[in-house]
This record gives C-alpha cells, structure tokens and sequence, in this order.
C-alpha cells in the first residue's frame, strides 16, 4: 500500500498540512479536523447549488467590471464542474459544522479557486477573487434557498403530478366498485372505490399547491446582503445580476429578497417548506395505510385488494407476502416528520443578524425533499397501479352491512332504523330481509332504497 502524501498549505491562522491530491486548502482541512462527528458530508445537491451560486457570482462580478473576462472565466469552468458534481468527493466537512456554513463556503471558494489557477494559468485567490462581493452570510442562506427550489421544480413536482395521474386512472377503473365506506374503522355507508382513491388525489393535489406556493418564496434569494444584510462590500446590482444568471442556468425565476435582513437572519421560508413536505407526508402516511388495510388478508383481514407481489414477506413463513411498499412510504414519512421537527428546532437559532444552524437545516430538507419524491414514484408505480379488486370479499361485505338500513331514515326514523340494524347484525341477516318483516315497505321499495350503488351518489333518496 503506498503511502499518502500530503503538502503544506497556510491560512491566517498558519500553517498545515493537506492531502496531495485535495483541491481543498487550508480552511477546508481545518473544518474536517474540527467536526469529525456524523460523517456525513453536506447534501450533493447543496454542493451542486454552491458551485451555481459561485459561477453566478463570477458572472456578475464581470458584468460590473470588478474581475477581469479571463479570470471569470476560469471561476465559471470550475464552478459549473462544481455544479455538475464532477468534484463532489473534495466536498468532505460534515454538516455539523459551523452554524452559517463557513467552512462549506470556503470549502468551495477553496477548490474553484485551485481548479480556476490551473486552467488560467495564473493565480486565482479563493477569497479575494471566487468570494468577491460575498459572504458566508448570504451565500449559504441563497444555497438553501437554491438547491430546496431546484429540488421541488425537478424531482418532487414531477413526482407528485405522476402520482395524482395515477390516482386519476385508478379511480376511473375502480369507479364501479361500490364497497363499504368505514369511519372509526367501522362499517359506514357504502362509497365507491373510485371515490375513495379520488380522495386520496385531492390531498396530492393539495400538496402541489402548497409547495408552489411555497416556491414563490423560495425564490428570493439573500445574495447581495453579504454580512448582516447592509450589502456591505458587494455592488448594489450584484443580487439582481445572480438571481439572474441563475435563471439561466436553473430556469426557476429567482430574485433578490425583499428583505436582505430577513434573508440572512430567519429561515422561515425553508420552515415553511418543511411544513408543507410535513402535510404532504401526513397525506401518504394515510395513503399508505389505507392500502395496508385494503390489502389485509388475504383471509382473515378485509381483502378488499391484493397489492402487487413484489417479494417475499417472510423467512419463516412460505408463501407470505407483506405490503412492502406502503410500508417503506410510512417510513419515509416519519422521517420527514422527524425532518421537519429539526428544521423547526434550527429556524429559531436566528440570532440578531444571522441563523447558525443553516447546514443542518439544508441536509434535513433536502433529504425530505429527495425521499417524498421517490416514495410517491414507488407507491404510484409499485403499489396503486398494479393492486388488483377482490370483488367477492367486497361484494360480501356490502351485501351485510347493517348500516345501509341509514338510508331507510328518513321513511322509518332513526329509532326503528337502529333495531333493524341491529337485529340484522346479531342474526348474520341481511338489512333488506329483516326490514321485509319489520316494515311495510315493498320488495321494490327496499330494493331501490336499499342500493348501495345509488347509495354513493348522496341527496335524500325516498
């Protein structure tokens, strides 16, 4: 095994040293020093979101004639390879780090400036030149803001518009099926189970409205505050050219913030976000057990569906076979939850003029985001498309189900509905037999009053 070489490298704290082939310096080798605690390193697509911010940085800078066209564009190469992921492993601090991202802003600063040097053939300074007109402060916070509304726009929309498309078909195919509707777990009035999955539709489609209204202010963007807000050291057009130059490249309209304050002290924006990941994991946490109960059988649950087979369920039990995927979906949802409840806890450490929790609520909403995402395209495709209708079982059910005697309400009152229903129920009979003895209603009145499948339809039948 050869051995690992390293090289000298210095800061303004002094000198250390730094593995050979790093692109990292100083400041990155001080911070994985300092926090060798999760080893879990900043999300690929904060890092992603860094090197876009870094390449629109240098695009302004050029723009307003405060870095030279050649040395612009050196930082925008790197940066954009940064962006691309092709330098991810020089990317190595840990999210508990400093609570503004310093270290991840340097760590940055740091490997663009080494690239831009080689490729310009000219010294490129990582402060001086790849963090012109920047600071931590208002980097880290538009990183948040960045990669959050990237992530939403390109995996999580996407995912739930499938999703609902798929909800939408299934409903139409299942729209016939009139089965028993249950409240409190308990027999209610029949529904159809087109009804059921277009409910199941609405929450869907409820969470694509709430995150993109959410988006709206994920958008604006803290770049141009620089260290409290004041926009000290950087031109006052600069946020408006990088929102900018990050359309171009995001195609999300991004823009500067109403208010730089706000924008690099609170991040109330990324909690409102996780709020609404939060509901949208609530929705398909109901979802998903929903179909664990439909599913639930075969024999001795409801059995109302039976889900794709998709792998054994058990190493002791032969021909066994478990809901899996709803089951995986309600543990990402508890992991959003989780999720949300630390993004929560980090959206108070605002103080004064700057939050100091900003990687850690990056890495919880970013995971959020990429987990919901793939957990509606599992359950959409592995799950909802593919379960198939036991119409036997439900037939069955529907066919006892003492409380269809509600519809006969309002021509026999509720009282006597009540002692129909529960002679029907202590004899295993049917509504409609012991309403034939116990009424006066003709075998074509109880036949018309007692369709469940006009039953799903509502109004007052008489």
């Amino acid at each position: 095994m050869s051995k690992k070489t390293f090289r000298s490298v210095r800061d303004s704290m002094g000198e250390l040293e730094v593995p050979e082939e790093a692109l990292w310096g100083a400041q990155t080798q001080r911070a994985v020093d300092n926090f060798p605690i999760s080893g879990i390193p900043m999300p690929r697509q904060f890092i992603h979101a860094l090197g876009l911010v870094k390449w629109a940085a240098a695009g302004a800078n050029a723009e307003l004639g405060l870095v030279t066209s050649d040395k612009a564009v050196a930082i925008q190469r790197a940066a954009l390879e940064v962006a691309e992921g092709m330098h991810d492993q020089h990317f190595p601090i840990d999210v508990f780090q400093t609570g503004s991202g310093t270290s991840s802003n340097m760590n940055a600063n740091e490997v663009i400036a080494t690239l831009a040097t080689s490729y310009l053939g000219n010294d490129v300074h990582p402060n001086d030149d790849v963090n012109m007109s920047q600071s931590s402060n208002d980097v880290i916070p538009t990183c948040v803001h960045v990669s959050a509304a990237c992530a939403i726009a390109g995996q999580l929309l996407p995912a739930l518009q499938h999703l609902s498309k798929i909800l939408d078909k299934k409903a139409e195919e299942t729209d016939g099926v009139v089965k028993t509707g249950r409240t409190h777990l308990m027999d209610a009035m029949p529904i159809t189970m087109g009804q059921e999955l277009l409910g199941w539709r609405a929450q869907i489609e409820q969470s694509i409205d709430r995150l993109e209204e959410s988006m709206s202010r994920l958008k604006g963007l803290a770049q141009g505050g620089t260290a409290v807000g004041t926009g000290i050291n950087a031109h006052p057009q600069f946020g408006k050219k990088v929102a900018t130059l990050l359309e171009e490249q995001t195609g999300i309209a991004f823009n500067p913030a109403a208010s730089l304050f706000a924008a690099l002290s609170s991040q109330d924006t990324a909690v409102e976000a996780s709020g609404n990941l939060r509901t949208l994991a609530v929705s398909l946490t109901k979802i998903s057990n929903d179909l664990r109960w439909m599913n639930s059988g075969p024999l001795a649950g409801l059995g109302e569906i039976a889900l794709p087979s998709l792998q054994p369920g058990s190493s002791i039990m032969p021909g066994k076979v478990n809901p899996v995927i709803p089951e995986a979906v309600a543990m990402v949802c508890a992991q959003v939850i989780g999720n949300d409840a630390t993004i929560t806890i980090a959206g108070q450490s605002g103080n004064f003029q700057l939050n100091v929790m900003l990687p850690v609520v990056a890495q919880n909403l970013l995971q959020s985001i990429e987990i919901l995402a793939n957990a509606c395209t599992c359950i959409a495709d592995k799950a909802i498309a593919g379960f198939t209708v036991n119409q036997d079982n439900i037939d069955l059910a529907v066919g006892r189900n003492p409380i269809l005697v509600t519809a006969l309400n309002p021509v026999i009152g509720y009282e006597k509905g009540a002692a129909i229903a529960k002679k029907a129920y202590a004899e295993g009979r049917s509504v409609k037999d012991v309403a034939r003895e116990e009424t006066d209603l003709t075998d074509k009145e109880l036949d018309r009053l007692l369709d469940p499948g006009a039953l799903t339809e509502g109004g007052i039948k008489h």
